[in-house]
């Protein structure tokens, strides 16, 4: 005799649930601990598009001004901001100024994503007299702009060719120093957790959604003097968050592209990107690289080449 099995939904309780399908946290999103936050809203899906003028280019600019991009038009923003450090693209800005600037960008970024749209950003904190948590100030400056935080994904990249040393005191307890192996991928949502919009295809299989979405992420640090800039992450944590992220065809916006390792994600999954940078000399090397693995990949889209 068949029998149907209909399995009950859980409900939070005092001692949690280890039950996750049909469960019911209400109770725990209604309590004291999120007031104050910002909340999850039913708005309607708005997508707008970007001029073809303006889609899969690399713009020699300031993305504290993305008048390029539409209102509502990008699906996704994946960055990894500069860190204010002396780098030869870095200002010496105060940490109310870095955060100043960072904010501008965060408010159009605000802007251009369509609702439900998600923000990546990749961060290291700084310094060890005193330890600058950085992701924290993030933290604030997006949520004083309304963004939903969705989590934060840790990158381990213990198992990267060039090893932390910086322990300060020697076996001792005068002054040991903690040595960072990881950084930071805080995720945010515009407005609402859920995104709308016209059927897309997935293009994540069932082993890389098991894997992405894991809040540990293990693989190694590209090496700066392959690519040619002072700090590229590894085209891997873009293609991770464009898979887990995104439908094909969508578009993904870096307001600080540096190498073009997210456009090269992009590509690789039958993405569109666009992307900003100040430097010149790395919206030429962006170019170069994306020219180099659009042919080697074969592509048969058009991207910005000149």
């Amino acid at each position: 005799m068949k029998s149907n099995h209909i399995r009950n939904g859980t409900k939070t309780s005092s001692f949690g649930s280890p039950g996750r399908i049909n469960h019911d946290s209400a109770s725990f999103y209604s309590s004291r601990l999120y007031e104050g936050l910002p909340k999850d809203k039913a708005v309607k899906y708005v997508e707008n598009p970007i001029p073809s003028e303006f889609l899969n280019k690399i713009f020699c600019k300031s993305s504290e001004n993305m008048e390029e991009l539409s209102d509502n038009s990008v699906h996704l923003m994946i960055t990894s901001p500069p860190y204010n450090v002396g780098k030869d693209y870095d200002e010496n800005l105060s940490l109310n100024e870095y955060r100043a600037f960072l904010k501008k960008v965060w408010s159009e970024v605000n802007r251009v994503l369509v609702p439900g749209g998600r923000a990546c950003i990749n961060i290291a904190n700084l310094g060890r007299k005193p330890y600058i948590p950085l992701h924290a100030f993030i933290f604030e400056d997006m949520f004083d702009l309304n963004f939903l935080m969705r989590g934060e994904i840790i990158w381990n990249k213990a198992s990267s060719g060039s090893p932390s040393t910086a322990w300060g005191s020697w076996l001792s307890a005068r002054n040991p120093t903690l040595r960072d192996i990881h950084e930071y991928i805080l995720v945010f949502s515009k407005g609402t957790f859920k995104r709308g919009g016209p059927k897309r295809r997935n293009t994540i299989s069932r082993e890389e959604f098991l894997e992405f979405t894991k809040s540990v992420w293990t693989f190694s640090a590209e090496s700066a003097k392959q690519v040619g800039h002072p700090a590229p992450f590894p085209v891997e944590l873009p293609y991770r968050l464009i898979q887990l992220y995104t439908f094909e065809g969508e578009i993904v916006l870096d307001p600080f592209i540096g190498s073009g390792q997210t456009s090269i994600a992009a590509i690789k999954t039958k993405r569109n990107y666009v992307g900003y940078e100040t430097n010149e000399e790395y919206v030429d090397l962006a170019k170069r690289r994306i020219k180099d693995f659009s042919l080697s990949f074969n592509t048969p889209r058009l991207f910005d080449f000149e």
